[in-house]
């Protein structure tokens, strides 16, 4: 395993972090995909076992049952004190008054809860799932700096978001002396690559490390699609496997067999080679149901790509509309129902 520098910071962590969704309760409505508790622990054995010191989860998978399984596996098999845990707050356990969103009140109750359930005294990396459109962001950015004073939170970054509302959000923090965003955790793989317009060249600018979520564009890049293929729980739930119908999708993914097959690798490492050699990109957050995506992972971090191989990777790409960000900030309006859910 390879480590790195997390953006600016002085944290280490593993080139790989692997992402705790597929862990929770399969018994819960849209999660009947996920693993259960005993069926994680051996990922997160064999995680620490190669190296992983980094872990993702957030307070909304599976209702709050994934940070309580990754609390439970990382006290038994890992080093506290060498590992990174990250978690994110936004879209809370119901869509009920005061428990999503970005509010002080909110981000300070889900922040009590993710402590609880991870059983830690600190959160390493605190995240903003997505923006609220509802919330200032001066409410926001000092509510988290206040949990960073109090030492309940190490580090503090972002997700999915224009790059002019990062750079803002950047700047109020810089103006009250704030703790600053280190990290942006943002949709970025081979088939959707409409960060590279804004938001990595501004990450690149203001040192912040990018953690990529869905590198593998939900499984798709790890295997050549095939004729009456059956349709996975997952796919007929997730509703982002849906935005990628681009016409240029199965071309990337066919450039991708070739170069692993040129190499005999897997589709996956591939992939995950080429987010590795991208600027910026500090470790893919890789979810996974088999034991043998973890070793594929972990596998992509040797694998350097060489300039021709990059440009027959990407060459087939074409332009898309932007998925998975929320819109921009709407002041509230007494009366008015809000949706908080995003595009």
């Amino acid at each position: 395993m390879e480590y790195t520098y997390l953006g600016n910071t002085g944290l280490e962590v593993s080139r790989i972090c692997l992402g705790c969704m597929s862990f929770g309760d399969p018994n819960l409505p849209r999660w009947d995909w996920v693993l259960n508790e005993a069926d994680a622990a051996p990922f997160f054995r064999r995680a620490i076992e190669l190296g992983i010191n980094f872990f993702d989860t957030a307070d909304m998978y599976s209702s709050g049952r994934s940070e309580e399984i990754t609390g439970r596996w990382l006290k038994e098999y890992a080093n506290r004190d060498e590992i990174v845990i990250a978690t994110k707050v936004f879209f809370g356990p119901s869509d009920q008054p005061n428990m999503r969103g970005l509010s002080r009140k909110h981000i300070q109750q889900a922040c009590e809860d993710s402590l609880r359930r991870l059983g830690i005294e600190a959160i390493d990396l605190y995240q903003i799932h997505r923006l609220d459109p509802y919330t200032p962001i001066e409410e926001t950015l000092h509510a988290l700096d206040l949990l960073v004073q109090q030492g309940k939170v190490r580090y503090i970054g972002a997700s999915s978001m224009y790059a002019w509302e990062f750079m803002h959000a950047l700047s109020v923090s810089d103006q009250h002396g704030w703790a600053r965003f280190v990290a942006m955790q943002n949709h970025y793989n081979l088939l959707y690559r409409e960060e590279e317009r804004e938001m990595v060249p501004l990450c690149q600018s203001q040192g912040i490390g990018m953690i990529p979520w869905s590198p593998l564009a939900r499984g798709m890049l790890g295997r050549r699609a095939e004729p009456n293929q059956q349709s996975t729980t997952r796919a007929e739930t997730d509703r982002l496997l849906w935005f990628y119908q681009s016409p240029a999708d199965q071309a990337i993914i066919e450039a991708v067999a070739q170069v692993a097959d040129q190499r005999g690798v897997t589709m996956a490492q591939v992939a995950l080679a080429w987010l590795l050699s991208r600027p910026t990109v500090t470790a893919p957050i890789v979810g996974m149901t088999k034991l043998s995506h973890l070793e594929d992972a972990v596998g992509a971090v040797d694998i350097r790509l060489t300039t021709e191989e990059i440009a027959m990777l990407e060459r087939p790409y074409q332009s898309l509309p932007t998925m998975g960000i929320t819109p921009p900030f709407q002041a509230p309006q007494p009366g008015i129902i809000h949706d908080r859910n995003p595009i």
